[in-house]
């Protein structure tokens, strides 16, 4: 028996696997996609959207994604999985995700064929939108003049090209590497991580999605795995999910404090030693839990 039998889930709450059916909405990725399709809709050229490791930066890419409805835009998505990118695959694959069928191998007749397609969407009234996830991978300034070049695809008083960068911090420093590129940024906003009352959101959104007919973690476990996790989506997908599993294996209703301590600590998110993982958190450990739990109960 595995633990989605034991506490009669219809699928695992907590898996990092891409599910739209998990999609959770916060306030702040809201805001986020209302300023990216502000962006678009407005033709603003570049946008941006920063965020840490596992803030949710490539769900909300997918979620803009599924946002442009095809009679009214002409949108693609590309993941950036290696820094070894050229500025002649970027333009080549550009092209071919926004319609060119046949893109040749001379830069300047594919450029050519890039904005002949461009004025044919504007024609048909629709918006060019390319959506780059993992852009912190684009740490060259030949990359950077490349897409400053694509911005300049336009007719007057009309850009014909929307690009939006989603990227880790650090892609801060990839557009400082072009400043003309880095002025065009029309629209930025920076992901933070959850705070410890809208973690426990997620965590009973997701168990909900999953067909859990209660709640299944301890409410003074909630502030711990919010500090193991540091309110970072991922993390907390990742406790979670060994925090159901310890719990099945010491035939546990609930995960409580103790689990997930123990858990944090197995998977090295603890900052005591070795010896102590497994123990009860310390005193003031426990005097910053109460504080959030007041904090919880009030909003509750």
């Amino acid at each position: 028996m595995s633990y989605i039998e034991h506490y009669g889930l219809e699928r695992e709450p907590f898996s990092n696997a891409p599910d739209n059916r998990f999609y959770f909405s916060t306030e702040q990725h809201e805001q986020a996609l209302l300023r990216l399709m502000y962006a678009v809709d407005s033709n603003k050229g570049l946008a941006v959207l920063v965020g840490g490791v596992g803030t949710g930066k490539t769900t909300l890419a997918r979620r803009m994604l599924d946002n442009l409805p095809e009679d009214r835009y002409e949108s693609s998505l590309l993941v950036m999985v290696h820094s070894g990118i050229t500025p002649e695959w970027i333009v080549t694959r550009i092209a071919m995700q926004l319609g060119v069928s046949e893109p040749s191998s001379d830069r300047l007749k594919l450029l050519k064929q890039l904005y002949n397609r461009l004025l044919e969407l504007e024609s048909e009234g629709r918006r060019a939108v390319v959506l780059i996830d993992e852009a912190q991978m684009l740490d060259s300034r030949e990359l950077m003049e490349e897409f400053r070049g694509l911005l300049n695809l336009e007719i007057p008083g009309k850009k014909l090209l929307n690009i939006v960068f989603f990227g880790l911090p650090e892609l801060e420093n990839c557009l400082a590497l072009d400043e003309p590129l880095a002025q065009r940024v029309a629209v930025k906003f920076h992901l933070k991580s959850l705070t410890v009352d809208t973690t426990l959101s997620y965590i009973r959104h997701r168990l909900q999605i999953a067909g859990a007919r209660r709640m299944l973690f301890a409410m003074d476990a909630i502030p711990l795995i919010h500090r193991y996790s540091g309110g970072v989506p991922r993390l907390i997908n990742t406790i979670c999910d060994n925090g159901l599993f310890e719990a099945f294996l010491r035939k546990k209703k609930d995960v409580d404090m103790q689990i997930i301590h123990s858990v944090a600590g197995d998977l090295g998110l603890l900052q005591q030693p070795l010896s102590q993982m497994a123990q009860e958190p310390e005193t003031d450990e426990l005097s910053e839990i109460e504080e959030m739990l007041n904090q919880l109960e009030q909003k509750a």
